[in-house]
């Protein structure tokens, strides 16, 4: 289907790249679907139950119901009914539409490293929930200024002031009402604007009309109920006062009780949103479409162009040292390569977003991550599935680049004769894992290459091969995404695989210090091969990861081997000691050691490496860590005490239990091992009717008694390879 042309003559003051970030279910992919309509960019509302939205365009999204990746789409709004910034100018949007299920958390960390603002939605009969949570601290990483939609204002159990305390209490948020609902649950009908005064009312189904228009909307301008007059003078004083508290010039007036006027006010909450001081929050149902438009007119207001991220930092790949790049299309290129996207009719596509200068279409540009030059087939403006081929894209622009070969999610994108490398993008480590198989030797042949697109797509999707058994294991964040990444398989590559059980992801560590000698030497006739080196090993701090110093002193090792030693550290480390799963909070240190003129050799030292990592480790108290999660159950009373139950019998540490509405929800860290098919469990334990919500929280030791079963069951050697 065709796209129609995308107006690029667009100031950078008037264009926004935000994100759409939430909770599962809190509605978003409903949100981005309204605004689609309201923008005018599709003309009929898409339906999530129908399979119909524009941003959930693949077939598992479609059947699911969820947001698998996050699209990216263009789309413009002209803020016609307010007074002040940017009355009666078009500006246009970059919208990202993410996942809110935490096995694809990689979609919004992603996301979010590249855009300049965010609507968070939060659901008003839930409050903040733990995946929440987990997207406001992912903004927080890359200090992104948000707004809130408290979404879902007509359920049952909707509370706005309720919504906007658990912000404030769950996220450390300074949210405040910068709308009052007029009803509420079945009654919600409209909103009043604290800052202009004016109520604004909702009437029929937008739905229902061709195109959109002020009319077309049915949303009108109405008297501000006479019961509410009260409350919103009350909560206007509030945002006043919160808005002038960021503003010297405003806090004299506000102090001296002068006239503010609302132009003011929206200058300095603007500028107090930028600078994450304020998170307005606003209310609506998306799915009863009411709400969106002063939502939008709030994304315009409010949120970050490109022009008000003055300039980025970055580092000079040749001295180290810090520099800035700054937001101007006429200064040189710096851009960051976000996603890869494999895609039938184009091949692979690169989304990059680009901070400064110029990206033209058939032209070179430099991956400094990688110091490579790559050229720059074509670019297209991206519509969800859909494209639009264009031949620039200038700073603050998103959009896909077609022929980037060996650039990978992460890398930089700059002009050779100015090469700098800005900060990439971190993903959590798998947690779980499963073998798999091809059916056929034709589907042998064709996985390797299957495995490797789909893990370029997923940076948190990992492929290894286990030496012990021959199998090919792949790691991710949950069953979920295993599941569909396998079924993605089948579908797109047509390569069919058997698949094993879900295995946790554990690893292993070290407790105390120990040292380790590992010499190799072997004589066959001819030259022979010697290396020998000396390792301490140390425990680093939970989470730290793995750390490798050189303390060689006076020549006992040459300079040319020391990068062996680490190579042979790091394999040994990757294929483990204790039960064949990899080593993790290590410090190596090689202090000491001994060369041969003539037969020490690479290979030899990075075996010896090996050989010492093994000896030093067996003198370490190795233990086992297991991944653990924080689980959140949402039930209603009766079947608590079962839950809670069922949940202290897989070493779970309960850690609250509060009231949300009418139901009780239930906070709880449990071992990952313990939760296999607990999907199943809870709906016969509650008669379907609680739900749950998992997502990795930390490492933590396995049980001795565990852990003697897992290494006897492992049938893991700990053998280094020669």
């Amino acid at each position: 289907m065709a796209v129609t042309k995308t107006k690029r003559d667009f100031p950078l003051d008037r264009i926004r790249n935000i994100g759409i970030i939430a909770h599962i279910d809190a509605g978003k992919t409903t949100t981005t679907e309204r605004i689609l309509f309201y923008t005018g960019r599709t003309y009929k509302i898409g339906d999530i139950d129908e399979g119909t939205t524009t941003t959930d365009w693949m077939e598992q999204e479609k059947e699911r119901g969820i947001t698998i990746v996050s699209a990216a789409i263009t789309t413009f709004w002209t803020v016609k009914r307010n007074e002040g910034l940017f009355k009666d100018l078009e500006t246009r949007i970059n919208l990202i539409d993410t996942p809110g299920h935490v096995d694809f958390t990689a979609e919004v960390e992603r996301s979010l490293r590249v855009l300049d603002g965010g609507v968070i939605v939060l659901d008003s009969s839930s409050g903040v929930q733990s995946q929440t949570e987990t997207v406001w601290r992912q903004a927080n990483k890359y200090n992104v200024p948000l707004i809130a939609f408290a979404n879902k204002m007509d359920v049952v159990g909707a509370d706005f002031h309720g919504t906007i305390q658990s912000a404030r209490d769950r996220l450390g948020a300074n949210a405040l009402a910068y709308n009052l609902p007029i009803g509420k649950e079945n009654d919600f009908r409209g909103v009043v604007d604290l800052i202009t005064k004016k109520a604004y009312i909702w009437q029929g189904d937008p739905s229902a009309t061709i195109g959109i228009s002020e009319t077309g909307a049915k949303f009108v301008e109405a008297e501000i109920p006479q019961d509410m007059a009260a409350d919103v003078e009350k909560y206007r004083e509030k945002l006043v006062e919160e808005i002038s508290g960021t503003d010297d010039l405003l806090m004299e007036k506000y102090l001296g009780q002068e006239q503010i006027s609302i132009e003011e006010l929206k200058k300095a909450l603007r500028k107090a949103v930028i600078n994450n001081k304020i998170v307005p929050v606003l209310a609506g149902s998306s799915l009863r479409n009411k709400g969106v438009q002063p939502m939008l007119d709030s994304v315009v207001e409010y949120l970050p162009s490109p022009q008000d991220i003055t300039s980025v930092s970055a580092i000079d790949p040749e001295t180290g040292e810090d520099v800035e790049r700054k937001a101007n299309p006429q200064a040189p290129l710096s851009a960051l390569a976000f996603k890869i996207q494999v895609d039938p009719h184009v091949g692979k596509l690169t989304y990059v977003r680009i901070y400064s200068g110029t990206l033209k279409s058939g032209s070179y540009v430099y991956n400094s991550t990688k110091q490579i030059k790559e050229r720059v087939g074509r670019l297209l403006l991206m519509h969800a599935n859909e494209r639009e081929e264009i031949e620039t894209a200038l700073s603050g622009e998103i959009v896909a680049a077609v022929g980037l070969k060996d650039t990978v999610t992460g890398n930089t994108l700059c002009d050779d004769s100015a090469p700098i490398i800005l900060e990439s993008i971190s993903f959590p480590d798998p947690v779980i894992s499963l073998a798999i198989e091809p059916k056929t030797k034709s589907d042998q042949e064709k996985l390797g290459y299957c495995l490797q697109r789909l893990s370029e797509e997923d940076p948190t999707f990992r492929v290894k091969s286990d030496l012990e058994t021959g199998q090919t294991i792949i790691a991710g964040m949950g069953e979920l995404q295993l599941e569909i990444l396998v079924e993605r398989m089948r579908r797109e590559f047509k390569v069919d695989a058997n698949v094993g059980q879900p295995q946790v992801a554990y690893k292993e560590t070290i407790t105390k210090q120990a040292i380790g000698e590992g010499k190799y030497i072997r004589q066959t006739g001819g030259r022979g091969q010697y290396g020998h080196c000396l390792l301490r090993i140390e425990p680093l701090p939970r989470g730290q990861g793995r750390e490798f110093v050189s303390e060689v002193v006076g020549g006992a090792i040459p300079r040319e081997f020391i990068p062996p030693i680490e190579k042979g550290v790091i394999e040994k480390e990757d294929t483990g000691i204790l039960a064949g799963y990899p080593l993790t909070d290590i410090k190596v240190t090689v202090y000491d050691g001994s060369f041969h003129d003539v037969d020490s050799s690479e290979i030899a030292f990075k075996i010896a490496a090996s050989l010492g990592l093994s000896e030093a480790c067996k003198k370490a108290d190795m233990i086992l860590l297991e991944p653990i999660m924080k689980v959140e159950v949402t039930t209603p009373e009766e079947f608590l005490g079962e839950i809670i139950g069922d949940l202290s019998s897989k070493r779970a540490q309960i850690l609250s239990s509060e009231s949300r509405g009418n139901a009780r929800v239930v906070l709880a860290l449990v071992p990952l091992a313990q939760m296999h098919g607990y999907a199943t469990a809870i709906r016969s334990m509650s008669q379907g009717r609680a739900t749950y919500y998992m997502e990795a929280d930390h490492y933590e030791p396995v049980p001795a008694n565990i852990t003697q079963k897992i290494v006897e069951s492992s049938g893991f050697t700990g053998r280094v390879e020669h």
